[in-house]
């Protein structure tokens, strides 16, 4: 699979001087984590599940995550169960274009009996997302991955969901968060990223944000995801991917602020684009992903088709980004140092400091594609999100 496959190689050709490079679900943990993009989630229940996940593949949906926890109720878990391992079976019996396919469990024993009950069907499975993840409750969920794993001789991975009141409150944060990295630690192979579960963050304190405001309006929220990267998120080697919070609104709200996308870069034919994006919603998602990479998120947690776009356009790498991270590692690499100034020539790049942003930029890059230099968000948006909307 590779990112905007479903554009016509014409489309793509006119937009990318890189094009996204194909990746699979064997492909190395770093690899998968930077191309997670917009995950989409899915309750277990949907009776047409498996058709469900077969049209969001044909329309840029690259990760999913088939769901038995929050989004069903407690008595519905045993049919969602079933109906799951029915639907997986029907996608092994239909060769198709599927996702990264992974299941929210509510408890460790659910791992090991749902590896056993999919059969022959697991080869779709990528692994497990584990809920309300701290040391003590997520230990035994990531030991029981690997249980089934080594049971079945099937890499599976893992994406904790750090979300436990524990995170939030500020006398067990530090706790909690050290006991997270242990934890993760002891499994780092196969742990693919931490997803941030802030919905139940707002849920402890009563709160809800607006569609005109982002997470990072939200002070009690924007302190949590800060504190998450400072301790498992860090580019040394001991940190993992960290995704971005669920953006929850997809249909036009009344609206109190004015919207946050200026008009000059829709000009002329994308004026119509604007006020699409507008209209649903949109400039306060896009406002969010952009402040997720610029705190050091990657990927977004999404519960509607029309938001794995968005994602995905803004996840591509500008031809200003991969020049200047090219520069920065080409002067590493030839045992360089100091400042450089940018291909641009409006910055300077220090090689040393830049160094792990270039890294991280460059395997973006791979995962995305590196944009045209004529070619910016707007033309992105435009290919990527106008058949989703308009």
């Amino acid at each position: 699979m590779r990112h905007f496959g479903h554009l016509a190689p014409e489309v793509r050709n006119g937009l990318f001087h890189q094009e996204p490079a194909e990746f699979d679900a064997g492909s190395p943990v770093p690899v998968l984590a930077a191309a997670l993009g917009a995950t989409l989630y899915s309750p277990a229940t949907r009776p047409t599940l498996a058709r469900d996940v077969v049209k969001q593949a044909g329309q840029g949906v690259v990760s999913m995550v088939l769901c038995l926890e929050d989004s069903i109720g407690d008595a519905d878990v045993p049919a969602a169960e079933e109906n799951l391992v029915r639907q997986f079976a029907e996608l092994a019996a239909a060769p198709s274009h599927t996702p990264l396919l992974f299941v929210r469990v509510r408890e460790p024993e659910q791992i090991t009996d749902l590896a056993r009950r999919l059969g022959p069907a697991r080869r779709l499975l990528s692994g497990f997302v584990l809920p309300k993840f701290t040391e003590d409750r997520g230990l035994p969920f990531l030991e029981a991955v690997a249980e089934a794993e080594a049971v079945h001789g099937q890499r599976l991975l893992a994406m904790p969901i750090l979300e436990s009141p524990e995170l939030l409150h500020l006398e067990t944060r530090a706790d909690t968060l050290a006991g997270i990295a242990r934890a993760t630690g002891k499994h780092r192979e196969r742990v693919l990223a931490l997803r941030l579960g802030v919905t139940d963050f707002c849920s402890a304190y009563g709160l809800r944000r607006a569609p005109d405001m982002t997470a990072y309006d939200v002070q009690l929220v924007a302190s949590v995801i800060a504190d998450v990267v400072n301790v498992l998120g860090r580019a040394d080697g001991s940190g993992f991917t960290v995704t971005g919070p669920v953006w929850e609104y997809f249909r036009q709200h009344q609206r109190m602020f004015k919207p946050q996308l200026r008009r000059s870069p829709f000009a002329g034919p994308a004026e119509a684009l604007r006020s699409a994006l507008i209209e649903h919603d949109m400039d306060g998602l896009l406002r969010e992903i952009e402040l997720d990479r610029a705190n050091g998120l990657l990927g977004k947690t999404c519960i509607h088709p029309t938001h794995v776009a968005p994602v995905h356009a803004l996840s591509v790498v500008s031809h200003e980004e991969f020049s200047d991270a090219r520069d920065i590692l080409r002067s590493v690499d030839g045992g360089g140092g100091g400042v450089l100034r940018s291909s641009y020539t409006n910055k300077m790049n220090e090689v040393k400091p830049h160094r792990a942003w270039a890294e991280r930029t460059l395997l973006r890059a791979g995962a995305f594609g590196v944009a045209r230099e004529e070619v910016g968000f707007v033309e992105l948006l435009g290919a990527s999100v106008r058949g989703a909307i308009l």
